[in-house]
């Protein structure tokens, strides 16, 4: 079982930090289809307006990784350019067994 956790942090840019934590007894495997392990995303009024791998090319190599009971992993990026305004942040872990991603509003 994964739990997610999304934190926002508005400064010089917005700050994303994606929490993955394996809160199950036993160790989960991941398997990545590209070098993007994470992508971030921001909606204004459903309409997305900014996502992190846009216009950026990813090593296409299957990655496998095994989180333990407990373990956490963390995924950060910035938005470097925003706008004023309120938003929606979604992150989303590019795996291929399992939809994980967490959601949460915030304001420039």
């Amino acid at each position: 079982m994964l739990e997610t956790a999304l934190e926002v942090t508005v400064g010089d840019g917005v700050s994303f930090r994606f929490s993955i934590v394996n809160a199950g007894d036993t160790p989960i495997e991941l398997t990545f289809a590209d070098a993007c392990r994470a992508d971030f995303a921001v909606f204004a009024d459903g309409v997305e307006v900014w996502r992190y791998s846009d216009g950026r090319a990813f090593a296409q190599t299957l990655t496998d990784a095994e989180l333990q009971p407990g373990e956490t992993a963390a995924f950060e990026e910035v938005w470097p350019d925003p706008t004023p305004g309120d938003y929606t942040a979604e992150a989303t872990l590019r795996v291929r067994e399992r939809a994980v991603s967490a959601r949460t509003p915030f304001s420039v």
